[in-house]
């Protein structure tokens, strides 16, 4: 078993103003709070950015907000595949690498449809390839519009394409994620694996991934950043076991809802985040309210046992 630290890559919310505006301010203070719990990259204009909820040109000032505040303490990469045509796309891709992402993520539900081949899927994202010039790109098995679950055989030839540095793995089972890093092992290649389901963080970081990158960094990074750092220590493995269980049994909760869900934990972690949301229209129900609140004195009972010191708001005042 490596000792080699993973890293954690939280995919970014978006806070709005009462108004239902980006709130650059609080945005500010989110990526604060990120960095003091120790991520080693973001991942902004992602699904839990909204991104499908906000325009085009918010994707592309909020990617370059956060580019500019950020300033280079971490890498960020951003979703870029927008647009009807492959050259549309392309073009898209282009003008969010402007805005200074370290890497543009392509949804691999927008290369093909859900009746089509994988050869179609291969021919668009060789098409992108050769429209994109030298930019790097990374792929994205993104839930919306539809997802679309990369096979190990695709997978393998997409690597050979030498274009591909990130990949944000969303296919769950530990079969389908054993089998794309197996494929990683044996291919000379740049790509960076993070898997997205938290259920997996053991599994995967133990199997070759380099991190993670998964919606529960909304509601507590410090823990996650101690597991992929943690992960593959000897010395930790009781603790990572009892963590990965605890994990587990609360990540079905923290789908309900979100990114509501995330932004009332937020809030109650005392970030100034306000519960609204372009893409999730209702309020939190009472019930739920109890969830969220049940799952943060959970938080600071992890932290407590494993010595986390959690990020506190008072930084930010």
């Amino acid at each position: 078993m490596q000792t080699i630290a993973g890293k954690f890559v939280p995919v970014m919310i978006t806070p709005f103003d009462l108004k239902a505006n980006i709130d650059f301010d609080a945005v500010n203070t989110l990526l604060d709070f990120y960095l003091q719990a120790g991520v080693k990259g973001i991942f902004a204009n992602c699904l839990s950015s909204e991104m499908f909820s906000i325009s085009e040109a918010e994707r592309l000032q909020l990617t370059q907000h956060i580019v500019k505040y950020v300033n280079g303490r971490v890498p960020i990469v951003a979703t870029g595949s927008f647009g009807l045509t492959i050259e549309d796309k392309a073009d898209f891709t282009k003008r969010i690498y402007d805005t200074g992402v370290d890497a543009v993520i392509l949804i691999t539900g927008h290369y093909a449809k859900v009746e089509d081949s994988n050869e179609v899927l291969l021919q668009n994202f060789e098409k992108m390839f050769a429209l994109t010039g030298n930019i790097p790109l990374g792929m994205y098995e993104c839930p919306a519009p539809y997802k679309r679950i990369i096979e190990a055989d695709v997978f393998r030839k997409l690597l050979l394409a030498d274009r591909l540095i990130y990949h944000k793995d969303t296919s769950i089972t530990h079969e389908n994620v054993k089998a794309k890093l197996d494929i990683l092992k044996g291919v000379p290649n740049k790509l960076e694996f993070y898997d997205a389901h938290t259920p997996n963080v053991m599994f995967s970081m133990q199997h070759g991934a380099i991190g993670m990158s998964s919606i529960s960094g909304n509601f507590y990074p410090e823990v996650l950043v101690w597991m992929v750092e943690n992960a593959n220590n000897p010395g930790k493995q009781a603790e990572v076991q009892w963590l990965q269980q605890e994990l587990t049994a609360v990540d079905p909760m923290i789908h309900i809802a979100y990114p509501m869900s995330a932004k009332y934990f937020l809030q109650k972690r005392g970030l100034p985040v306000r519960t609204i949301s372009r893409a999730y229209a209702l309020h939190l129900t009472p019930d739920q309210k109890k969830e969220v609140d049940a799952l943060h004195d959970k938080f600071l009972c992890w932290c407590e046992r494993l010595n986390i010191e959690p990020v506190s708001a008072k930084n930010f005042a």
